[in-house]
């Protein structure tokens, strides 16, 4: 049975970094303080105690560098903080959007959308592929926490309809991404995924950012952390 350490960015479409941000963890918990509490996913973006971390020369940015490239930048930024009284589960699917500065109607983008404010349009599926989506966990992630649950190796598969998700997830299996504290879980964006209820819930604090190394055609801008 496939275990999550064996898991590679490359071939499973995700990768466990143990501990990799421990060193910058009383930074980050001291930045999440100062952020909204409790709620499903809070999207960043102008705060320099966060860029800060996401530059190629700083921790989290040299991460992704050695991913991507060096042309690697954060593109977008959120927070997930799961508690007992935000304890919500959210079903198999992709993510198949990104945050833009303005819209300009552009062959194979769309539909559009507003989250939270911000701008949001569905790229191609190859751009979508070749993005890196991190996830930096503040709080342990235990199998009773609702750690992430992926379908290994779907990330391959490029935009998959809707219905056919289940499917999708049946013949690839799925696996939970457990998490201690610092450890950061490096995502092929694509790749098919899901979380559940907590069955004992503690404090589930998430912050999650994606990467991208390529810029927009047509005029169209990254909005950027």
């Amino acid at each position: 049975m496939l275990s999550a350490h064996a898991l590679t960015l490359e071939h499973h479409g995700a990768e466990r970094l143990d501990r990799a941000a421990l060193s910058v963890l009383p930074d980050l918990l001291a930045l999440a303080d100062t952020l909204p509490k409790e709620r499903a996913g809070t999207r960043l973006r102008g705060i320099p105690a966060l860029t800060a971390f996401l530059t190629p020369n700083a921790l989290l940015g040299h991460i992704a560098a050695t991913r991507l490239g060096p042309h690697a930048r954060p593109v977008r930024a959120i927070l997930f903080d799961k508690t007992a009284d935000t304890n919500w589960a959210l079903g198999w699917h992709q993510d198949r959007v990104i945050a833009v500065r303005e819209r300009i109607d552009t062959p194979g983008y769309g539909p559009w959308s507003i989250k939270q404010g911000m701008l949001h349009v569905a790229p191609p599926a190859t751009l979508l592929a070749g993005m890196l989506t991190m996830r930096v966990h503040l709080d342990a992630v235990p199998e009773t926490n609702a750690p992430l649950l992926i379908a290994p190796g779907s990330h391959r598969l490029g935009r998959i309809a809707e219905d056919g998700i289940e499917a999708i997830v049946r013949n690839h299996a799925s696996i939970a991404c457990l998490a201690d504290v610092g450890d950061v879980w490096l995502y092929a964006t694509p790749i098919v995924h899901a979380s559940a209820i907590a069955t004992q819930p503690k404090r589930r604090s998430v912050l999650q950012i994606d990467f991208a190394a390529c810029d927009l055609p047509n005029g169209l801008e990254w909005l950027g952390v």
